[in-house]
Formats: C-alpha cells, structure tokens, sequence
C-alpha cells in the first residue's frame, strides 16, 4: 500500500520546558485510510500532529510526503499545507471571520484561487459537511458541533491529501460526533487519509482501520483494530477498561472480527 506521509524519529522539546515532547516518534501512514491516534494525555498526540505539516519542527528528525524530505522554507511549507490540513481540538480556535461563508472562504483565497474557484470549493465543503443551511449564520451564534463543522468544511476547501482531526468528539453531543464521524468516513471513501485521535475506545475500534498507540513520546503500535485490542498492554494504554467493549470483542473473537465494528451509520468501516 502506498505510503503517503512518513514521520521518522521525530524528537521535539517545547522552549522553555526541561523535558521532550517527542522522544523519537515514527510513523508510516498509508494513503486512503482512517487512523485513529490514542494514548493518555501528555503522550504526544497534539505534538505529533503539528509535525505533520510543518507547524513543529522536529531536532532532530524528518517528516516526508510523497517520500520527499520536508524542507521548512515558506514554498516547501506552504505546499505541504495545501496537502495537508488540521482540525483543531477548539474549533474556536480556527473560526474567526463574521459568517460561517466567509470563515470557509479564507483559506480558498488565501491560496491566490478566483473568484469563482473559491466559491466552488466552499460550496462543495459545504455540502460535504451538510451545512449549507447556516452559510449566512454568524459563527459565535453556533452551537459546539456547527462549529467544528465550520472548521472542517474551513479545511477541506483547501483540499488536502491528509486531513488531521485533534479529539474534536469530547465536546459534542451524540448526534454531533455521529455527523463528524460519516463526514470522515465520506472523506477516506473519496481518497483522503485521515488521522483522528480520540480517547472514545468504541470510536476508534469501530472506525479506524489503523489504531496508532502512543506512550511517553513515541509511537508503541500502529496494527489492525483487532490486534491492538487482543494486546492488553496495549489496551491498558488506551484506557480503563470498557466491560461492554470487552464483552463483544471475546464473543466475537471466532469469526476473526472486532465486537465493536457495529455501525455509525456511513462512517462504519467501509462506509
């Protein structure tokens, strides 16, 4: 399988801290899958998802795409974040302009694209993340979960490759993380790649195709849904226990599938 962004031994400490944040992190992520990215906190999700696309830079390590080193002059960063878009946990924090259409267009324009083009791309965001009927609303009058709609449909108007996606489902209701989850899955079903860490251990077996654990600033697995949950050091990484979880992957065990892939409507796996 194609290899579309590879992370190798990635170290990173934070100014001013005496302790890393990364402590030779490496990844391969192939291209058209869904990857769920889970650990305690303060493992080094968030840090290694700001290396994905140039925001962090690693010392020492390298971040490639397409196989092609990364280089960390404006051209080099700017291409890499034409491919490669992140969605940040508050999506408050990427929302900032007076209307939800203007706050999509942003990034469009910023690319130097007509006129019409951008509209064209904030239309079909739009559509994608099924909030047309709020274009003209104003974005401190929206509920938690438009607004992380907003964000996303904000970074798929610039049309990456690879889409990053920072435990945005804590703060949304059922019904939210459900509308997130089929927009993912609608993505990868179109050919994007995208990494999504989540402390939601039913979300992520469901979901994911690749379950990436992280312990103490590196990368300790990155397998199949159902070999990280038949590695209980591995599930003891990921969470406490979940009894329901548990339950369902050993009745299921015998006909080789995770408990869990029940359904999230369009987002399950393979859909």
């Amino acid at each position: 399988m194609r290899t579309i962004l590879e992370l190798d031994n990635l170290h990173y400490r934070y100014p001013g801290q005496g302790f890393l944040a990364l402590k030779g992190a490496s990844l391969v992520v192939p291209e058209g899958r869904k990857l769920a990215v889970m650990g305690r906190n303060g493992c080094g999700k968030s840090t290694l998802f700001l290396h994905c696309n140039g925001i962090l830079k690693p010392n020492p390590g390298t971040v490639r795409l397409d196989g092609r080193e990364l280089r960390y002059d404006r051209g080099s960063l700017l291409e890499l974040r034409r491919q490669v878009g992140i969605v940040f946990q508050s999506a408050e924090d990427q929302l900032f302009s007076a209307s939800v259409a203007q706050d999509i267009s942003f990034g469009p324009l910023n690319l130097g694209l007509s006129e019409q083009e951008a509209r064209s791309r904030v239309q079909a965001a739009a559509e994608t993340c099924e909030i047309l009927d709020i274009m003209d609303r104003p974005v401190h009058a929206l509920s938690a979960g438009q607004k992380t709609m907003v964000a996303l449909a904000g970074v798929l108007a610039m049309d990456p490759r690879v889409l990053i996606v920072d435990e945005v489902l804590g703060n949304l209701d059922p019904w939210a993380r459900s509308q997130v989850l089929t927009v993912l899955g609608r993505l990868v079903d179109r050919g994007k790649t995208v990494l999504m860490s989540t402390h939601d251990l039913a979300v992520a077996f469901n979901w994911a195709d690749i379950v990436v654990v992280m312990k103490d600033g590196r990368v300790v697995a990155a397998d199949s849904p159902e070999n990280v949950s038949r590695d209980a050091d591995m599930m003891n990484l990921v969470g406490p226990p979940d009894p329901w979880l548990s339950r369902a992957s050993r009745e299921n065990e015998s006909r080789g599938m995770l408990g869990s892939r029940l359904s999230f409507g369009s987002a399950a796996k393979g859909g």
